[in-house]
């Protein structure tokens, strides 16, 4: 990691959904990750993502909690937005947060397998994302957000153009100048 120098942002676990044949409950999947977190450099910023969306609860939460990891906020078709969490508990879990945009993939891709334009209009779902946003930057939260090429809004650089219209349209303070990573995926500071 460390050859990445200045260019070395959070790095994501992302875990697929795992079946009662991998593990037959949350806990026993509480139990090895914590043991994995516990062998992190607390120097650098690490987030999980989790595809199970029972397991999105404040065990998971204060787990992440007590190691500074963030929990992945994700838009997900089948997955709990961040104001459902909330409901819930506090899904922030760190001085930061990372935001993963990623839509419907299988709904885009059955529409279209060309990436140039907004192929499902996400404005709403993207207006209610700012709003959150917003709130979380409130209490001093960094935010990491990335839009997945092409599945979010046609592809990442126009998702991100659309996020800051919005940001820009509600008169929220200016955002940080995005972060290329690889490829035409944006990764952005709010």
């Amino acid at each position: 990691m460390n050859i990445l120098g200045h260019k070395l942002g959070p790095m994501v676990f992302q875990f697929p959904f795992f079946d009662r044949w991998k593990f037959s409950k949350q806990m026993d999947f509480l139990a090895v990750l914590a043991v994995f977190l516990e062998k992190l450099p607390v120097e650098r910023r690490f987030a999980v993502e989790i595809r199970n969306k029972n397991w999105l609860d404040a065990r998971l939460a204060d787990l992440l909690r007590e190691y500074k990891i963030a929990l992945v906020l994700q838009d997900l078709s089948h997955m709990p937005g961040p104001v459902e969490l909330s409901e819930k508990f506090d899904p922030i879990t760190a001085d930061w947060t990372y935001i993963r945009w990623l839509g419907d993939r299988k709904a885009i891709e059955k529409q279209t397998t060309t990436w140039n334009k907004t192929v499902v209009d996400r404005t709403t779902e993207l207006s209610s994302w700012v709003d959150y946003c917003y709130q979380i930057r409130k209490r001093g939260v960094l935010i990491y957000g990335y839009a997945n090429n092409p599945h979010y809004a046609g592809h990442a650089p126009a998702a991100i153009e659309q996020f800051q219209n919005l940001w820009r349209a509600k008169g929220f303070p200016e955002l940080a100048k995005p972060l290329r990573s690889r490829g035409e995926d944006l990764l952005f500071p709010v």
